[in-house]
């Protein structure tokens, strides 16, 4: 049942992605990168009418003690990064990051599956990353209503279960 749920998830995310991605004049495209130093830079290469191009870079807003704070990014710049994780995860495993959304809990298989929402900047698309706050905690008591905005920090990871793998932030330190 979960691989079902993850292949339309995965469906949808796709779909969603070529409706927000549309590009009417052709003019620029953007892509995250992550270097070897932990920092997380912009590139943004744009094609101007007469074929040129520029590319420019910048370093985005670092907290210390994080690798990757989504919360000091503008909403295209976090949807953005989470797609790049989401494809990249590899680059990010064991990486802190910090990331501000409207909180969700998932329930199958007689498991839960609590997760930070990111929406891009029309609020059309949106994609979550799972997270397991460390210390003890007992759902519904402990957690957020469903939809309050949470911010949350914890180390990067990548884990298995069957033939699909699936993101989170594990050691997580969550607060709404």
């Amino acid at each position: 049942m979960k691989k079902i749920i993850c292949l339309l998830m995965t469906a949808a995310l796709i779909l969603s992605l070529a409706a927000c991605s549309g590009n009417k004049n052709g003019n620029s495209a953007s892509s995250i990168a992550v270097d070897d130093s932990s920092k997380t830079a912009a590139e943004t290469t744009v094609t101007t009418n007469d074929g040129t191009k520029a590319v420019s870079k910048a370093e985005l807003p670092k907290t210390e003690g994080v690798d990757v704070d989504l919360t000091k990014m503008s909403s295209t710049m976090v949807y953005s990064e989470v797609l790049n994780m989401q494809q990249h995860p590899d680059e990010y495993t064991d990486k802190i990051v910090r990331m501000k959304g409207p909180f969700n809990v998932t329930e199958l298989n007689d498991n839960r599956y609590f997760a930070c929402v990111i929406k891009d900047a029309a609020a059309c698309c949106s994609t979550g990353i799972e997270f397991v706050w460390a210390g003890e905690h007992s759902y519904p008591e402990d957690y957020p209503e469903v939809n309050t905005e949470i911010t949350v920090t914890g180390t990067f990871n990548v884990y298995s279960e069957g033939n699909s793998k699936y993101l989170q932030l594990k050691d997580a330190e969550v607060v709404f």
